[in-house]
């Protein structure tokens, strides 16, 4: 059976990161790949988490499976983080939420969910997204068709060109929008564009598949929940796709959640039972652990309020680093205008330059980022700021 089978090329990605564990260039800086880094480039594990992790330890009497929905704790205090706890779709018991293996389980949980709907449906995704998203949703049976979003060129949204797009959207049709600091760009609808959006989801119906892997990250956990928010109050159905990796620093424990809005509570129920027909037959029961961590997280105001300030902490060091390298650039002799970078938000950014100035970063300089020149902002620090800004100063 094996015989006729061809190797695969390995994802950018993690390529690129074995490139860079090879290298041994003391100065070598990794700008590839998706994780929170702190100063000294190490990505620790929370205070809150080793406390609440400690309280697991203490308390958890057995390891039998928690069912495919997973905690109820957990699933509603992720709902009232997503949400808000007075938005209305709770207040009228309109939302359903399981959890999932992260962020990339609940994408392929409300993949197939889609197509438990409507066999081979379409769904939009921006262009550019991240990498996995066309995979996910391809491998689930479902048509991906893209609507523009960065304009490389001029380095920001195309709004005109995405809302344009999105008015010749079938009803029948999803649509993914990133909640906020968009993946790779960084560069996130503002609230007045998220108001026409939503009001051309309403006025056509198409269904809104929100992907939140980045909570926290941009400029707070209201705010960077306006959007998702908004629609939510648009339109009678909805799906939301979490994930705990990033803002709590959960990556290994594979921990996100999928939530579904109905037009009633009763007509939710019933996709609801779909859901978990779902979920049973792609992992059958979520892992625990994390869930755990989380939910005993956020029902502690002890361990939320610490958790913020280590959030904040975060977001605030991201951010820094946006303005750090645009002023090293300057300093550095540097009349391109990278201030674009200032204006974006989260994990990431198109430097804009090309693939052979990129690669000549990674042969060169030890400096590596994908092709696309979609570098990770948290693998800056003050340590390499200068390394980097002289490096991109010579490939110019």
């Amino acid at each position: 059976m094996f015989a006729s089978l061809k190797a695969l090329p390995a994802d950018p990605i993690l390529g690129l990161l074995a490139k860079y564990r090879e290298d041994t260039n003391p100065h070598k800086i990794d700008l590839g790949v998706g994780v929170y880094k702190n100063e000294a480039g190490e990505t620790t594990v929370l205070n809150c988490v080793k406390k609440a992790e400690q309280h697991r330890t203490d308390t958890e009497t057995s390891k039998v499976y928690i069912g495919p929905t997973g905690s109820s704790l957990f699933n509603s205090e992720m709902a009232n983080l997503i949400f808000g706890q007075d938005h209305k779709v709770l207040a009228e018991n309109r939302a359903r939420t399981v959890s999932t293996p992260g962020g990339t389980g609940a994408l392929r949980v409300a993949a197939e969910f889609i197509k438990s709907c409507k066999a081979g449906a379409t769904i939009w995704v921006s262009s550019p997204t991240w990498a996995n998203h066309t995979g996910l949703f391809e491998a689930a049976g479902l048509t991906v068709k893209t609507y523009p979003y960065y304009d490389h060129e001029n380095k920001n949204l195309d709004f005109d060109g995405m809302l344009a797009a999105l008015k010749q959207v079938s009803s029948d049709d999803a649509v993914l929008l990133h909640a906020c600091c968009h993946n790779p760009s960084g560069m996130d609808l503002n609230q007045e564009q998220w108001q026409q959006v939503a009001d051309v989801a309403k006025s056509i119906g198409f269904t809104p598949v929100v992907d939140m892997a980045y909570q926290g990250f941009g400029q707070g956990l209201d705010q960077d929940a306006f959007g998702l928010r908004l629609m939510a109050d648009s339109v009678q159905e909805m799906i939301v796709c979490s994930s705990c990796s990033k803002n709590f620093g959960l990556y290994r424990e594979r921990i996100g959640a999928c939530t579904i809005i109905g037009e009633t509570s009763l007509k939710v129920d019933i996709a609801n039972s779909v859901l978990l027909s779902v979920v049973r037959v792609i992992y059958s029961m979520p892992p625990a652990h994390g869930a755990a961590l989380v939910e005993t997280i956020l029902s502690s105001d002890e361990l939320r309020n610490e958790w913020h300030s280590e959030l904040a902490q975060m977001r605030n060091r991201i951010n820094g680093n946006r303005q750090l390298i645009v002023d090293k650039l300057v300093e550095n002799g540097v009349t391109r205008d990278f201030s674009f970078i200032t204006r974006q938000a989260g994990m990431f950014s198109f430097l804009g330059i090309t693939p052979e100035q990129v690669q000549r970063l990674q042969d060169e300089f030890s400096i590596y980022m994908v092709g696309s020149s979609r570098m990770s902002i948290a693998g800056i620090a003050n340590s390499n700021v200068d390394y980097l800004a002289k490096s991109i100063a010579k490939v110019l």
